[in-house]
């Protein structure tokens, strides 16, 4: 699942607001979480697979051609991509470290020790569905119809 998506309903035309980003296609179910949850909110989106030790240049080339307001990196083992993300934007990027192993705990740790200036926000192992509802948060500050799908999803929730 590479490409972009869109809530049924929505402007096919508007640009991404959040790109999803994972290093391997082996995380792509936890990919497909946060992809859902951008679409039931309504919110545009990308996702790509690009590796941060593979594919560092490409990876790069993209954060900086990308439009988006909000990255999210999907991560296991090191779960660098969520880092390597940050430096090389000033947007806010989330990481959501995946339980390869240890119980994703050391996806978790790496995510969460970035040096100063250079932050990451974190969410649960495997947790992509808050990631993104953070995702949507951050954009529902500037957009209202945004702000309204996350309050009547809460709602619904109670």
């Amino acid at each position: 699942m590479e490409g972009r998506g869109m809530a049924e309903g929505t402007d096919g035309g508007r640009e991404p607001a959040v790109a999803v980003l994972a290093g391997s296609k082996s995380d792509e179910a936890v990919v497909q979480e946060a992809a859902k949850m951008l679409g039931d909110l309504g919110v545009p989106f990308d996702v790509k697979y690009i590796s941060a030790h593979r594919n560092p240049h490409a990876l790069r080339e993209y954060v900086a051609a990308s439009n988006a307001k909000v990255f999210i990196g999907v991560a296991g083992l090191a779960a660098h991509l969520p880092g390597v993300i940050a430096s090389e934007t000033t947007r806010p990027v989330i990481g959501v470290p995946v339980g390869v192993k240890l119980g994703g705990l050391d996806s978790l740790l790496s995510i969460v020790q970035m040096p100063p200036g250079v932050p990451v926000a974190a969410v649960g192992v495997d947790n992509a569905k808050n990631a993104a509802v953070l995702a949507a948060e951050i954009l529902a500050i500037n957009d209202k119809e945004v702000s309204a799908k996350l309050d009547a999803m809460r709602k619904a929730w109670r």
